[in-house]
């Protein structure tokens, strides 16, 4: 039991630790009001502010603007995903 229980503790990954290994990659982030933000994590911080490059803002599915560069406060976010596919991982 033992033994189990120190394999699964070296394998367990906190939030903190998910956050930390995305940063530079390409992300989803929900808002509270249904828009989404796709582009590469910059970087955030303990409030989950979060700083996002190439970031398009989508409503309802469609793109609605692009920014070179975009700052969402923490307090407006529902999650942060990992994006499973961008125009930029395909070229």
């Amino acid at each position: 039991m033992s033994g189990t229980g120190e394999r699964g503790s070296a394998t367990t990954k906190t939030p903190a630790d998910f956050l930390k290994s995305i940063r530079g990659r390409p992300v989803v982030v929900k808002l509270n009001s249904g828009v989404d933000y796709r582009g590469i994590l910059a970087c955030l911080d303990g409030y989950m502010n979060i700083a996002m490059e190439q970031t398009e803002e989508y409503v309802n599915g469609q793109l609605k603007n692009k920014y070179g560069d975009a700052f969402i406060r923490g307090n407006n976010v529902l999650y942060i995903s990992t994006s499973k596919r961008t125009l930029a991982d395909g070229a």
